[in-house]
């Protein structure tokens, strides 16, 4: 099966976790209504890899910040336009800038073909 995946790396201020979780939630189950395979929000844990280049540093995340790893996997790519497009049109979903309890700015993006799945 080729499968097709979004991935999001951000900086999120330790103090928002909780209501990066509730909107993650929700965008979740919204995103699995219109048909994703699969939706994964990871907040940083252990972030100091010894020789190699961190998330923290990646994403340039301040010292009252921790790192978002968050990916979304799809039938193909195809079928993620399709359900990405249905997204943005609901009505549940909030995704300006505004709302988003971290700097969209900063926020990395990008799609990606599955090349290896063991």
């Amino acid at each position: 099966m080729a499968r097709y995946v979004d991935g999001f790396v951000l900086p999120l201020p330790k103090r928002n976790i909780e209501a990066y979780r509730r909107i993650s939630q929700k965008a979740g189950r919204i995103w699995r209504e219109y048909g994703a395979v699969e939706y994964l929000e990871c907040v940083g844990d252990d972030l100091s890899p010894k020789g190699l280049v961190s998330f923290r540093r990646l994403a340039k995340a301040k010292p009252s910040e921790t790192v978002v790893f968050a990916f979304i996997i799809y039938k193909s790519k195809a079928h993620r336009d399709r359900v990405n497009a249905k997204v943005m049109k609901d009505p549940r979903m909030d995704m300006s800038p505004k709302a988003m309890p971290f700097d969209v700015k900063k926020m990395a993006y990008g799609g990606f073909q599955v090349s290896v799945e063991a």
